[in-house]
């Protein structure tokens, strides 16, 4: 599994492109060199030619995969001796160890043992003689990448249980003109600003300041506008002069960007928002003007085109549908009521393009291959080894520790802190970034935990504490310990068939009035627009960051309790990372292009989509970077074609890739030695290990299998072929086209799908990245 101590793109950028050679007749025993500074490419198959002989293996295929560990694939192999024209067919079957790069929706093989080979055109003897030159050859096999989704769709999985979730609605609120939403967490928590005799709300990522000399009215800053309400709740309108106190706020991280904006800009002519205030997470859909409506290619469906939200009418019912938080609502009016929607989804949701403007939204669909992947790659732990010695945390409270039992259990949590510290068992564990800590008392002295109590795993949804019980300990040295996490604890729940964000439930913060409240808050399911992306598994929305380990920044502010302070990360960014999303809309060319980014912690993210109907061109593009290096992807597509092309960057070197929906691919390589390499494929390695030992290819006319030099066009199983095991079966003359059992073809036909859905989400490395257009 992928850990903390192995830096896996300064591995993409340093290990080998192609593989060593394979002792066959015509071959030499020895290994090829890889050269220095070369990145394998995870494109398949991979092909070999020395002293004349060409070997040719092609992508391996998952039979299963222990503990996310040990990986068994079965792969097509094909031999082409000096002298013969037709290549020798046949598969092998490997068992191998794996890492898992879940940044990069990759897999690590290496360390593979030769199970199985299956050579049916030779005899016994060649068979044999020909496995043992494979088996010596794969202990010289340098580590391969296989897409984490190929593996995971493979597999003939289990149904994944579903979390006991509230999938109820949020508020949801509608506006045919400017309008914005401010969410409260509660009712408004307010701390004094210096001596200003001005107080601020803590417990919203909105600036709203109440003056209590002035009738107490309330000011909110929208888009450098100041509002002003005699209640909180509103109605607000634009103010006139400011008092004099907001002239002497000061001018530090906390404030400084409310200075700048004091006085504040009028707003213009016609466009003062409408304000919706909550006190508890809700959605805001706003459309600029009365709904305006795209027709969905294949479908029933239209899109919502002049909104920044996921939103479609069906047509055949007039019911609209909206996506947040990896769920969908319906409703008949965009008033509501609204209810949940997303097991009752109408079949056209399913038939989006994954190559669409709206591909990245089937993971929200149940029954579709995206929505499959999602909820598998959720079971996929993301693991760190830490140092005992030198690995510490130090919990801090805001005054004595306050724990309250955690219902249906016999443990308790702690209220007044940002950790999350359980009480459990007469100790006190603690969940930080992804590793679990235990001490004697609420204070400490902390170490990391080699095991905590099986009870922790009991917690339910409906606590706020719920996201912990995904972390689990899987190994302890003297010197180290190895947790890892799900999905779960980064907040994303399976549910109805589909991966979503959030639990649902609500979970007031803690709060401790006086002069200077204490207030913590816990993370939102709702208030956000929070959305999945394909290619990093990871979730984000228009002012908060989900993903990386340990750090969620549920809406970027909090109490500190060591400086009394509050840390206010304004509505898109913070002094450590942030996150930015935006859309554009030309109504009279139909054009429109949506982007986001995200940031923090040393690396960043960023994604734009755009589409023009009177060209008929789209185009997206996803560029990341941190401390190590740099990578992305692109996509243009058109009348004629689309094209992928992907590039990555760091201190050892640099690499390229393409491909083009012809079936033309091309990699190349530039290493800061000097030493280059390149390699291109053309459309032929769609080719596969069938269960029975045989060769099989997949193209436009379906399936063909391998026999003798020549492919032979498959007829699916009918019932009578699927029993071909049985004594009375007889098998169709040579002018008959081949059969095979249903199972075979059915392990086919999954292992089809999920080499093509791999392909849409290898990432930079694969020639692949940026098939599907993500749409935030």
């Amino acid at each position: 599994m992928r850990t903390v101590t192995i830096n896996r793109r300064s591995f993409l950028a340093s290990a080998a492109i192609g593989l060593p050679a394979i002792t066959l007749p015509g071959l030499s025993a020895s290994a090829a060199t890889p050269p220095a500074g070369a990145v394998p490419m995870a494109a398949w198959p991979h092909q070999i030619t020395q002293n004349g002989a060409k070997v040719t293996i092609y992508e391996p295929q998952t039979i299963d995969w222990v503990n996310h560990a040990t990986l068994r694939a079965r792969a097509a192999i094909a031999i082409t001796p000096i002298g013969r024209t037709a290549p020798i067919m046949g598969t092998i079957e490997v068992s191998g160890v794996t890492e898992v790069d879940t940044d990069n929706n990759l897999v690590y093989f290496s360390n593979p043992t030769l199970i199985s080979s299956s050579f049916p055109s030779l005899d016994t003897s060649q068979a044999y003689t020909l496995q043992t030159r494979i088996a010596a050859y794969l202990t010289q096999m340098p580590p391969k990448i296989i897409p984490l989704n190929t593996v995971l769709l493979s597999l003939n999985e289990k149904p994944v249980a579903s979390a006991p979730l509230n999938n109820n609605p949020p508020p949801i609120f509608y506006s045919a003109q400017p309008a914005s939403l401010v969410v409260f967490d509660g009712e408004p928590t307010m701390a004094p600003i210096a001596s200003t005799g001005l107080t601020y709300a803590v417990n919203t990522n909105w600036d709203v300041i109440q003056d209590p000399t002035n009738g107490g009215a309330w000011y909110l800053l929208n888009n450098g506008t100041w509002l002003v309400a005699q209640a909180y709740t509103g109605p607000y309108q634009p103010t006139g002069p400011l008092p004099a106190a907001f002239s002497a706020m000061p001018n530090d991280a906390n404030f400084g960007e409310i200075r700048k904006n004091v006085p504040g800009k009028p707003p213009a002519p016609g466009l003062v928002p409408i304000i919706f205030v909550s006190t508890k997470p809700a959605e805001i859909i706003v459309t600029a003007g009365a709904p305006a409506f795209t027709p969905v290619p294949q479908t029933a469906l239209q899109a919502v085109s002049n909104t920044g939200a996921v939103l479609f009418r069906y047509t055949p019912t007039n019911t609209f549908y909206y996506l947040v938080s990896g769920r969908w609502f319906s409703a008949s009016s965009l008033y509501g009521p609204w209810t949940f929607a997303t097991p009752s989804l109408p079949a056209d949701f399913a038939r989006l393009s994954p190559d669409g403007a709206y591909g990245n939204l089937l993971a929200s669909v149940p029954g579709t291959t995206a929505a499959q992947a999602a909820v598998l790659k959720a079971q996929v732990p993301t693991q760190a080894t830490l140092p005992r010695s030198t690995t510490k945390v130090a919990v801090t409270y805001a005054g004595a520790p306050n724990f309250v039992p955690i219902p249906g259990t016999a443990m308790t949590y702690a209220t007044n802190t940002a950790f999350q510290v359980i009480g459990a068992e007469g100790k006190y564990y603690c969940c930080y970034q992804g590793a679990w800590f235990v001490a004697p008392a609420p204070s400490g002295p902390w170490m990391l935990a080699t095991a905590v109590p099986p009870a922790i795993y009991t917690i339910p949804p409906t606590s706020p504490v719920y996201n912990v019980t995904y972390v689990q300990v899987y190994n302890a040295t003297p010197a180290a310990v190895t947790y890892g996490y799900t999905a779960g604890y980064m907040m994303g729940f399976v549910t109805a068939g589909i991966l979503a964000y959030g639990t649902g439930f609500y979970y007031p913060p803690y709060v401790a009035y006086g002069r200077v409240p204490v207030y913590y808050p816990y993370a939102y399911t709702y208030a956000g627009n929070v959305h999945y992306n394909t290619a990093t598994g990871a979730w984000a929305n228009t002012g908060t960051v989900y993903g990386a380990y340990g750090r969620t920044a549920t809406a970027g502010y909090g109490y500190n309790p060591s400086t009394g302070t509050y840390a206010r990360g304004a509505a898109v960014y913070g002094p450590n990372g942030g996150a930015a999303a935006g859309s554009r809309y030309n109504p009279s060319t139909g054009a429109y292009a949506h982007g986001s980014a995200v940031w923090g912690n040393g690396s960043a993210s960023a994604h734009a989509y755009g589409y023009n109907p009177t060209t008929d061109r789209a185009g997206s593009t996803t560029q990341n970077a941190n401390a190590y290096g740099r990578w992305g992807s692109s996509t243009v597509s058109g009348p004629n074609g689309t094209v992928n092309t992907a590039s990555a960057s760091n201190a050892r070197g640099s690499a390229g890739a393409f491909n083009a929906s012809n079936g033309a691919q091309g990699a190349a390589v530039h290493g800061n030695n000097g030493n280059n390499a390149g390699a291109v494929k053309t459309t032929n390695g769609n080719v596969y290990a069938g269960k029975d030992g045989n060769v099989y290819q997949h193209n436009s006319s379906g399936w063909s299998q391998y026999n003798n030099g020549s492919w032979q066009q498959m007829q699916k199983p009918t019932q009578q072929s699927a029993q071909a095991n049985h004594p009375n079966y007889q098998k169709p003359t040579t002018s008959q086209r081949p059969t095979t059992s249903s199972q075979n073809w059915s392990q086919l036909n999954r292992d089809q799908t999920a080499r093509q859905y791999g392909g849409y989400n290898r990432g930079s490395y694969s020639g692949g990245g940026g098939g599907v257009r993500r749409r935030w």
